[in-house]
């Protein structure tokens, strides 16, 4: 079991302590991360629980983890918002998206149009919570803008109605900019989407092996790339060492980060990255 660089007491103290004159980002594991800035606070994609592992416990896809959990959910407290990309577990997880809710009263969920009965199914009566998206809307909760863009997990898959059911998420927060792809694969016009250029890209680096039966991401190499296209000051790898059966090394997409001349940050589960602006990181 791969130990957390800073857990439960000693990370809450960490997100506390952090000043107020910098970004603050701390990996939580698979995608999921806690992003504050002075007073505003809000989460990527959180997985903090067994739902997973104790689903597939006794099949043929057994998620066995492999990074241990940082924190009880329940336990961040001061979350304006949420981010759900898409519809998959490790993404929306009822246990930690709950206690979350629980801590969190008035805590927004922004999540796709395309997986609204879903979501209701699986999280029940959060009417008033719950932040609808399609690709092109945004949405301001207090001071965090969030903008989002399509994600292709495989594909860039919409309803009748043209919503997209895999998101990513352009996010300002005071003077800076956020782009968390969700899971995806580069696609045609992806530049485009995501717009201006940012200072933090957050990728996915566990790559697309249909033999694992699941859908697919970025491996090393296109992520490096991806942050490269876009214009990214620094890109963080993440959707790594969390189940045994679906990860990758982090050492091709250092390595190409490194070819392309592409700053990045690697952390370890609890890790926290600071970021002051352009060229003062």
């Amino acid at each position: 079991m791969i130990q957390a660089l800073q857990k439960d007491d000693v990370l809450l103290a960490d997100i506390e302590s952090a000043p107020d004159d910098r970004l603050h980002l701390w990996w939580l594991g698979q995608s999921g991360f806690l992003v504050r800035h002075g007073r505003d606070r809000f989460l990527f994609d959180p997985y903090l629980s067994e739902t997973l592992t104790q689903k597939y416990a006794k099949t043929d896809k057994p998620h066995v983890r492999m990074t241990e959990q940082v924190i009880d959910p329940q336990r961040l407290t001061g979350i304006r918002a949420v981010t759900s990309s898409h519809a998959h577990t490790d993404h929306l997880d009822h246990g930690s998206l709950l206690p979350l809710r629980e801590a969190n009263p008035g805590m927004k969920l922004i999540l796709p149009r395309a997986i609204r009965e879903l979501t209701m199914d699986r999280l029940g009566d959060w009417e008033e919570g719950f932040c609808w998206m399609n690709a092109g809307e945004s949405v301001n909760c207090g001071n965090i803008c969030f903008r989002a863009v399509p994600a292709a997990h495989n594909d860039l898959k919409t309803d009748d109605l043209g919503n997209h059911y895999f998101l990513g998420y352009v996010v300002t927060i005071g003077p800076w900019s956020i782009y968390f792809s969700g899971d995806t694969l580069p696609y045609t016009g992806m530049k485009e989407a995501i717009g201006n250029p940012v200072d933090i890209a957050i990728l996915p680096i566990n790559g697309n092996k249909p033999e694992r039966r699941v859908a697919g991401n970025c491996d090393g190499a296109e992520a490096a790339r991806l942050a490269k296209d876009i214009g990214a000051e620094t890109v963080i790898p993440c959707h790594y060492e969390m189940f045994e059966f679906n990860t990758a090394s982090p050492e091709l997409f250092e390595e190409s980060c490194r070819e392309l001349n592409q700053p990045f940050t690697r952390l370890q589960a609890g890790e926290r990255f600071s970021y002051k602006g352009r060229n003062s990181s």
